[in-house]
């Protein structure tokens, strides 16, 4: 992770306001990734437009204004608020003499940054490689672009490097998508070892920040030994972590369910990070429940609840039963704990915040578990052996040689114990 004791670079943040979507929550949001980047936003330059400029985003005039105020606040890049066509980023460089920055170069650096096991490094570098390969151009090319070459055609030297440096990141995107495959097939043993466990499966998904990682280490603490080696890592600060955890939870009562942790979102999530990490994202697909973490304390939550949703719907996850979490209420006025149908307003950092989250999940998760009285031999120690110590038991009575038993029952069990139903 970066160190806060690294001097920041100064930029100006700027963006063209087309009145395509909430542009002061997004001009806001692109200040903190540029903090998460460790950068600091010096100045901010917005322009109101139908459409930003096909070849320069912004106007003429807007460009030589940005191009006055980077020298004002001795400034030499700036961040902007689209993904811009290469065209638009060359063209803007060469106006202002400045470095251009678009919002899913920064988003991409940030995860570059952020991404620390093998799986997580090579889906970034997808990601970036696909950026980069329609953005390549002769003119970035040493070479020289008029020589001519034997064999080539009268083509340029330029030209022909700029079609070596195509081939060599389309054999290393090749190359990454046959590490990632590999790697994903022994990811899908674990997930297939999972899903055989006949245990229930709950996802945390969210936008970055809201306070998944929190959560999880809050219900850890709460219900697992050993915690320290379960704790999964968390920070303030956007993409703190890349990576998927997973975590056995065990409640009392011999109430156990998986629980995983997810990547969180932002609003327009480039595609092509979308897609390198929608392997990741199968923990949410195939979840038995989702729940949607959600900052309540930032004034802009139901924007980020939308971003979630769009993400949640472009990996088909989107008909998976689904929960509301409400975090951080403590930074609110709003009384907490407190739930209401499919929602709860909580806060991840105190434990009766938490026993009442974790007993709303069980409400959800063992809904269709059932109260059924048994009659078990006293010779059949297994059966006994199993009920003891993987169900609820309500109460239990020896008459002569069998056992009496009422426990809690999830539908899976009530099927081979139909035997012993009384």
């Amino acid at each position: 992770m970066l160190s806060n004791n690294i001097e920041k670079t100064k930029v100006v943040v700027a963006g063209v306001d087309a009145q395509k979507y909430n542009f002061d929550y997004a001009i806001s949001e692109l200040k903190e990734l540029v903090f998460a980047n460790n950068m600091t936003a010096s100045a901010t330059l917005t322009q109101k437009l139908d459409n930003p400029v096909s070849g320069t985003y912004f106007g003429k005039g807007k460009l030589e204004e940005l191009k006055q105020l980077c020298e004002h606040k001795d400034v030499g890049t700036v961040v902007l608020n689209d993904e811009l066509t290469p065209t638009q980023i060359r063209n803007i460089e060469k106006i202002t003499e400045l470095k251009v920055i678009d919002r899913t170069e920064l988003i991409l650096e940030i995860f570059a940054q952020r991404a620390q096991t093998k799986q997580a490094i090579l889906q970034v570098n997808l990601a970036r490689l696909q950026y980069a390969l329609p953005r390549l151009h002769p003119s970035e090319n040493t070479l020289d672009q008029q020589r001519g070459g034997a064999g080539f055609a009268n083509r340029g030297a330029g030209e022909t490097k700029l079609e070596i440096n195509r081939r060599t990141i389309q054999k290393e995107i090749t190359r990454i998508k046959r590490q990632l495959e590999e790697i994903e097939q022994t990811t899908l043993t674990q997930r297939k070892d999972r899903q055989n466990s006949d245990l229930p499966k709950v996802a945390l998904v969210g936008y970055t920040n809201a306070g998944k990682s929190s959560t999880m280490n809050a219900l850890i603490k709460a219900f697992t030994k050993n915690q320290e080696d379960k704790a999964v890592f968390e920070k303030d600060m956007l993409f703190a972590t890349l990576d998927t955890s997973v975590r056995h939870i065990r409640l009392p009562h011999h109430r156990e369910f998986i629980l995983s942790d997810t990547v969180g979102f932002v609003s327009r999530l480039p595609h092509n990070l979308v897609e390198a990490f929608k392997a990741t994202l199968l923990e949410a697909k195939e979840a038995d429940l989702i729940i949607q973490v959600v900052d309540y304390s930032d004034p802009n939550y139901r924007e980020m609840m939308a971003t979630t949703a769009d993400v949640l719907k472009e990996i088909d996850a989107d008909k998976i039963p689904m929960i509301l979490a409400f975090n951080k209420a403590d930074k609110t006025d709003t009384p907490y704990p407190q739930i209401n149908s499919d929602e709860i307003i909580y806060s991840a950092i105190e434990k009766p915040s938490i026993l009442q989250f974790s007993d709303f999940i069980q409400k959800q998760i063992f809904k269709d578990y059932e109260i059924i009285d048994l009659k078990i031999p006293a010779t059949d120690g297994k059966t006994l052996a199993y009920l003891q110590g993987k169900t609820e038991i309500i109460s239990q009575e020896i008459v002569e040689t069998d056992f009496y038993i009422k426990a809690v029952i999830n539908p899976n069990d009530k099927i081979w114990l139909k035997d012993y139903l009384k």
